[in-house]
């Protein structure tokens, strides 16, 4: 996967350059590689062949599209990718915009989004940004141009794209993960609302009678509808929302709103929005002699690898980024073959994962 950074390219002069002060100093042409005509007389067969083998084309006998692959290794042939490019229409690349690398889901749902783009023969550029702003977002999309993508997946909030000078361009297919499924784009991404229910409702359901939130940061769009999905789920069952405590979905802002709702005595359920600030409150309960679960009950959201190991093992909503990865590649190759409706929206169905941080209160 190449990761495209935000420097920009200087010039650079090599050594031996033949210019008007080193006149002397040509350098020597490379050696001309194998070619098609090289690979087509190493396995005995004609040309046209090779480049249906080199394509990719089916309409070749197995047989002699092996002994064509092996005739390719010995001589050390690459297919030409710009020629390539221009005889199918396609340049076989994807590119990705992400603002963050650090996420638990954003990392995730990268690594699907890699490993099915290469089961279906496609390598990913990644440019990720440092932030939401628009000329960053439109020079995401020159640096793609340059890499020659014939499409994109973008991770982040589509409300970004609808600013002014923030547009996809219409001949650049694209899918956007982590957005409104009304967003004008073809989306794909965790049911997040589902998640929120099912964790407040398993609360509420051990008989707690009210449920605290730590959300996630006001800017994104699943902490969001993960609050919004929690404050209803309350309302519907005739219970005013307590007060939302938002942190940066890190471990250390866990920790610090652990710290003042474990000082709160009226605090018994926790739903924190995800499992690091999850981890961070556990800690601050720890410390402040709230036991979990006989004192209070907490549920997160991810399942990381790592929930099974906190102390307790921990309650939490599993999504499911593996397919959502893979519907975002399967998506997108429909959108570039010009197989797919305008723009769709598809949710990926989260759920309950019970542990021991959870249970009935003891009063």
């Amino acid at each position: 996967m190449n990761i495209q950074g935000e420097a920009t390219k200087k010039p650079v002069h090599k050594t031996g350059e033949n210019t008007p002060g080193n006149p002397a100093a040509a350098a020597p042409r490379a050696s001309r590689g194998p070619s098609i005509a090289d690979v087509a007389r190493e396995a005995g067969v004609s040309a046209q062949t090779v480049s249906r083998v080199s394509n990719g084309l089916t309409n070749v006998e197995e047989s002699t599209k092996k002994r064509v692959v092996e005739a390719m290794k010995r001589l050390g042939y690459r297919p030409n990718r710009a020629a390539r490019a221009l005889k199918s229409g396609r340049f076989k690349s994807i590119g990705v915009i992400m603002f963050s690398l650090t996420s638990f889901g954003n990392m995730r749902t990268l690594d699907a989004i890699a490993t099915a783009a290469a089961q279906a023969g496609y390598s990913v550029t990644l440019i990720p940004l440092e932030g939401p702003t628009p000329g960053m977002v439109t020079g995401a999309y020159d640096r793609l141009r340059e890499q020659e993508v014939d499409g994109v997946i973008i991770i982040f909030e589509a409300h970004l794209l609808d600013q002014a000078d923030i547009t996809v361009p219409e001949d650049l297919p694209a899918v956007v993960i982590d957005s409104a499924p009304k967003s004008g784009y073809t989306m794909v991404d965790t049911d997040q609302a589902e998640g929120a229910r099912l964790a407040t409702s398993h609360l509420l359901g051990l008989g707690h009678t009210n449920v605290w939130h730590i959300g996630g940061p006001t800017t994104s769009f699943s902490a969001k509808h993960r609050e919004a999905s929690w404050r209803a789920t309350l309302h519907d069952a005739g219970i005013e929302a307590p007060p939302v405590m938002n942190g940066d979905w890190s471990t250390d802002s866990g920790y610090q709103i652990g710290r003042e709702l474990a000082r709160n005595p009226d605090v018994h359920a926790i739903f924190a929005a995800n499992d690091q600030m999850a981890l961070g409150a556990m800690r601050a309960l720890h410390e402040l002699g709230r036991a979990i679960p006989a004192d209070v009950s907490i549920v997160g959201f991810d399942d990381l690898d790592e929930s099974t190991s906190f102390w307790p093992p921990l309650t939490t909503i599993h999504q499911d980024f593996q397919t959502v990865g893979r519907l975002s590649i399967e998506h997108l190759l429909q959108k570039i073959a010009g197989q797919s409706p305008a723009n769709d929206a598809t949710t990926v169905g989260t759920h309950l994962v019970v542990r021991k941080s959870t249970a009935a209160p003891a009063h």
